[in-house]
C-alpha cells in the first residue's frame, strides 16, 4: 500500500505542482531582473531539494507518522500562500506580469488588456 501511495505522490505531483513552479518562476519576475532572479530561485529549488533529502531519513528515524504530517502541514500551507499570495498571470504578457509587485509607493504602469 505504501509503494502504491508513493506512486500516486509522484504521478500527481508531477501532473501538478512539479512543473508548474517553473512556470510561475518564469513568469513572475520583471524582465530586467528575470535571469537572475531564475538562477537564484532554482539554486533555492535546489538547495531545499537537498535539504529534504538529507533531513527525512533522519526524521523518519525519530518518527515517521510526525515526519510525514510535517510534510503535509507545509504542503497545506503552500496551498493557502498560493491560494492567497501568488497572483493569476493567465492572459497576461510578461511586460504586464511586471506590473504584479511594484514598491510600495510607487505607481505601476498602465495595464492593457489584451484581447483573448
Amino acid at each position: 500500500m505504501a509503494l502504491v501511495a508513493a506512486n500516486v505522490f509522484v504521478v500527481s505531483f508531477g501532473a501538478s505542482w512539479g512543473p508548474l513552479v517553473w512556470v510561475l518562476l518564469g513568469e513572475i519576475f520583471p524582465s530586467r531582473i528575470r535571469a537572475r532572479a531564475l538562477g537564484l530561485a532554482a539554486a533555492a529549488q535546489w538547495i531545499a531539494n537537498f535539504a529534504i533529502t538529507l533531513s527525512f531519513p533522519i526524521m523518519a528515524a525519530g518518527s515517521l507518522p510526525l515526519t510525514y504530517g510535517m510534510y503535509a502541514l507545509f504542503a497545506a500551507a503552500s496551498f493557502f500562500f498560493v491560494m492567497f499570495k501568488v497572483p493569476e498571470t493567465n492572459g497576461m504578457s510578461l511586460e504586464q506580469a511586471d506590473t504584479l509587485f511594484v514598491p510600495k509607493g510607487s505607481k505601476p504602469a498602465e495595464l492593457a488588456v489584451t484581447p483573448q
